[in-house]
């Protein structure tokens, strides 16, 4: 399927979200397509190859968390961390999608790292970051704290609050993208982790159940 095949599909699907979209920024998510593919020839960013594939599993997929981070945030100009981020899902989505909202992307990898850091160069997105290091290491209190801090299908909910703590805000949020209902996960968290709600999400030609489970700390 190629690009011109590939666009009135994700246009449909942006409609479907109720997102409001420029072609510019039709354009830079199918470019940021792109990119992955040609990078994961030498990086392996996803095991997703093709397009038509890749369009649904990974920029749908991540588009159908921006209604619900818009919400969340209210239109706020907020600092926002995903861990773990790979190949830039869902970071590099919100950065494309989201202009006033500052996204790091956090890997312990370093072509990951690097390949953020071209994405942002080659896409123009002075709002993406690509952060080589342990999440563990990023403190709120030296200055860089994140209001979100976000997760797609990178640790169990135990691991991502607990190694990501340190990087959020005392008044921020997780957010972390899921596939089925995580109820294992979530009767396992500490005390010292507050769900505040279970998002349901429909993602547009995926017939695969997906939710986000908003967090915060307790303290």
């Amino acid at each position: 399927m190629s690009a011109a095949d590939l666009r009135p599909v994700l246009v449909a699907g942006v409609h479907e979200l109720g997102l409001q979209l420029s072609d510019a920024q039709i354009d830079q998510l199918l470019a940021y397509q792109d990119l992955i593919a040609k990078w994961n020839k030498v990086y392996n960013l996803t095991s997703v190859r093709d397009p038509a594939e890749m369009l649904t599993h990974h920029l749908l997929d991540s588009l159908a968390a921006i209604p619900p981070l818009l919400r969340q945030t209210q239109g706020r100009a907020v600092r926002l961390l995903d861990v773990g981020s790979g190949g830039g899902l869902p970071g590099v989505v919100i950065a494309i999608t989201c202009p006033h909202i500052e996204v790091h992307c956090v890997d312990t990898v370093l072509k990951k790292a690097t390949f953020i850091q071209q994405v942002a160069a080659s896409l123009r997105l002075p709002n993406l970051r690509g952060i080589h290091a342990r999440v563990e290491s990023l403190r709120a209190d030296q200055g860089g704290g994140y209001d979100v801090v976000c997760s797609r299908a990178f640790a169990s909910l135990v691991d991502f609050t607990t190694w990501s703590r340190s990087a959020l805000k005392p008044d921020g949020v997780w957010m972390a993208l899921k596939g089925k209902h995580p109820a294992d996960e979530l009767a396992a968290l500490p005390a010292s982790v507050a769900v505040f709600h279970v998002e349901q999400l429909q993602v547009p030609g995926l017939g695969a159940e997906r939710c986000i489970v908003w967090l915060r700390a307790s303290f």
